[in-house]
């Protein structure tokens, strides 16, 4: 294998996690201690930084702060949803990425992401090799969708879904404290997978879960699910229901009737008033019921308190790999996860993927874990879900708050230029 010598970017796209820095910490740990790499950039906003010139030399910063990192929340570095066209067509931008790279001397690009950040990095990596540019390009997987193709599970996954089970724990109980009924329709996460509001099973799993849940996988219907929601108010006075923001008909038309603020960078809608639009219609047909509507929002992926160990760990590990597979020759992959067993319990190893294989395809919730009804999971979901939500974050506090990560963010300039 061919040593290759040069400088480092590593940026993060999409939608934050609770612990997509602990990757980023992963892979600039990594890179800063590898003698074949010279320098470690940060790109900030993710691509858009590259195109733009705008590194952070991330060898100024302090490695107190650095290692807070692991359980900071958001996107330390910043993100983007921006959406590079097919190089054939207009290759402007790859142009622009590779003048950056030139200029600063960089052979391995990292970029931490979800389904398009894998197509960006896909694209970047066919057109380096097109330009006959050595460049080593690796995917670090990220989200909390969990959709990504090829991989056990996610980054960022495991702790979302243990703070929606959390959650919906904590609201079954304030929930039931009344004499009178009540109906409680949550909203989470989830477009056309539906792994993260299947997370509200676990709840059920710990005996104050949710009544129904609905997720994307399985065609909504608007007068079964009054149906049901009238036969448990009746029988209890009192109904709780998850729901995926992405629940459609049988056409395929989401049920939301809100497309808030029309479409992102990738051309996705943008969903929202959902829990708002099936209170309205909960209430027409329960006259007696109090009807709450409730959307965690960006209270899911950001809830790094309620972390998981597990999955931060394995998070960091996802952007070592990362670093070290490109070091010893790999290009072109995704990091992924297996899931093995060890002396009986849960164990998670690495592996590579072809970026190709991976980007722009969805992984869905097997239809066998979602019981005949469409409205509730089974148990080999939570068999599958319980090992990722285990271990409490081990996040700093200071006066009991926490303790997040200040990073300087010196801009980077060229080798040999002031």
């Amino acid at each position: 294998m061919k040593e290759l010598k040069g400088a480092c970017i590593i940026g993060q796209s999409g939608g934050p996690t609770a612990v997509i820095n602990a990757s980023v910490l992963g892979a600039i740990q990594t890179a800063l201690n590898a003698p074949q790499i010279t320098r470690v950039f940060g790109a900030a906003h993710g691509i858009t930084g590259v195109l733009n010139q705008q590194l952070y030399d991330m060898s100024m910063e302090d490695p107190v702060e650095l290692e807070l990192l692991k359980f900071t929340p958001s996107s330390a570095l910043g993100t983007c949803r921006y959406k590079m066209k097919d190089p054939d067509v207009d290759p402007t931008d790859y142009e622009k990425i590779l003048e950056t790279f030139k200029k600063f001397d960089v052979r391995y690009f990292f970029y931490n992401g979800g389904n398009d950040s894998m197509d960006t990095c896909n694209k970047i990596s066919k057109f380096m090799q097109k330009s006959g540019y050595e460049c080593r390009v690796m995917g670090i997987p990220k989200t909390i969708d969990n959709d990504l193709f090829g991989t056990d599970h996610c980054p960022g996954y495991a702790s979302a879904a243990k703070y929606i089970a959390t959650s919906c724990m904590e609201v079954k109980h304030d929930a039931s404290c009344y004499d009178t009924g009540m109906v409680t329709i949550i909203e989470v996460m989830g477009r056309h997978a539906g792994w993260l509001t299947a997370a509200a099973a676990l709840a059920n799993y710990a005996g104050d879960g949710p009544d129904l849940i609905y997720l994307p996988e399985v065609d909504f219907d608007m007068d079964s699910f009054l149906d049901d929601v009238e036969r448990i108010y009746n029988a209890t006075t009192k109904c709780m229901v998850v729901v995926s923001e992405g629940i459609h008909d049988k056409n395929g038309k989401f049920i939301s009737e809100a497309k808030t603020n029309g479409k992102d960078g990738f051309g996705h809608a943008q969903l929202g008033g959902l829990a708002n639009k099936l209170a309205d219609v909960v209430r027409e047909r329960i006259k007696s019921a109090k009807v709450r509507a409730i959307e965690p929002s960006l209270l899911q992926r950001c809830a790094t308190h309620l972390a998981s160990t597990t999955d931060a760990m394995e998070a960091y590990l996802a952007g070592k790999t990362a670093v070290q597979a490109a070091i010893e020759g790999d290009t072109d992959k995704m990091v992924a996860f297996e899931r093995n067993t060890l002396y009986g319990q849960y164990a998670c190893n690495t592996k590579l993927l072809p970026l190709e294989s991976v980007a722009n395809f969805e992984r869905k919730v097997p239809r066998e874990w979602i019981n005949a009804a469409g409205n509730g999971i089974e148990m080999p979901f939570i068999d599958y879900a319980l090992p990722l939500i285990q271990g409490e974050t081990g996040m700093k506090t200071v006066q009991a708050l926490p303790r997040f990560a200040r990073l300087r963010k010196v801009l980077a300039t060229p080798e040999g230029q002031a």
